[in-house]
Order: structure tokens, then sequence, then C-alpha cells
């Protein structure tokens, strides 16, 4: 889907209060699926607090709801 892969970190843009999550959650893409006659793509975040507790496992498959996080180091080990 798009650019987004498993593992990736993303952050909510939208509230999902049924989830018990706000925008700016962060979480990581644990699936991402291919549509079906059931089902349209999509991906399944799972979203943790600070103490590594599973909050929340949402599908999303709006992509506009998330955003991929990117991470540069300041710094290169030499």
């Amino acid at each position: 889907m798009n650019n987004i892969h498993e593992n990736d970190v993303v952050a909510l843009l939208v509230d999902q209060p049924d989830a018990g999550l706000q925008r700016g959650d962060v979480g990581t893409v644990i699936q991402v699926f291919e549509s079906t006659s059931d089902h349209p793509s999509g991906l399944i975040v799972e979203f943790v607090d600070e103490f590594g507790k599973v909050q929340a496992q949402t599908d999303i498959t709006d992509l506009n709801q998330i955003v991929k996080l990117r991470y540069r180091p300041v710094l290169v080990a030499a």
C-alpha cells in the first residue's frame, strides 16, 4: 500500500474514540492487507502505552487518517 510497509511507525491524524485513540497517538504497522470482496485494503496498526502494554489494534483503511513517521539521525556514528 503506497509507501507504508509492515514495521513502519505511523501517527494518527484523527481521533478514533471507539478504539480509545487520539490524534497524535503513535503506532506500528503490524500487517498490510489487500482488498477482498468483504473488506477494503488497508493496514492493521498496533498502539502501545508508555509501559509497552497494547492499547489497541485497529484497521486503517483510509490512509488519510495516518502519517508515516521518519527518523533521520542528527549525527552518524563514525
